[in-house]
């Protein structure tokens, strides 16, 4: 588990989670509305250097953004409004999953079945103030070295 005591603490913490991933990754983000879920993914989008600006996907449910640097596209999508997996399905996430980086806000129970490894990030409030609590979750062999891990 890791303390992160500020904003820019959260979009740090994704720019370093952002050295970790490439193509074909997911990402799995959980936690309560205004936790800093898409912080952590503005962090995240900073470090693959990719097209913003990066805004919560709630309306939109998913949003590309293309690579300014000739590494993976980003794919943000928001699964808050979906009512279960046949509509996580008509997304098509899968379609673009090979060849970019995935991170689902509210994902948790929906999207699992898109990869056999995955990162869950798991945002909690803290006891003061903008701290939150964050926990790492490596899921399959990609992320084995990932403390906590498991297959």
């Amino acid at each position: 588990m890791r303390r992160v005591s500020t904003t820019e603490d959260m979009w740090s913490l994704g720019e370093e989670l952002a050295r970790l991933l490439g193509p074909g990754d997911l990402v799995v983000l959980s936690g309560p509305l205004g936790a800093g879920k898409t912080t952590l993914v503005q962090g995240i989008a900073e470090g693959l250097k990719v097209r913003g600006p990066i805004t919560s996907p709630t309306f939109v449910i998913a949003r590309v953004h293309p690579s300014l640097a000739g590494g993976p596209a980003l794919v943000h999508a928001d699964a808050y409004r979906l009512g279960g997996a046949l509509e996580v399905d008509d997304l098509d996430l899968d379609a673009s999953l090979d060849d970019s980086v995935t991170v689902v806000e509210w994902g948790e129970g929906l999207v699992e079945g898109l990869a056999d490894d995955r990162l869950e990030v798991s945002i909690e409030r803290g006891d003061t103030g903008d701290e939150r609590l964050v926990r790492l979750r490596g899921i399959g062999p990609r992320w084995s070295d990932l403390p906590g891990s498991s297959d």
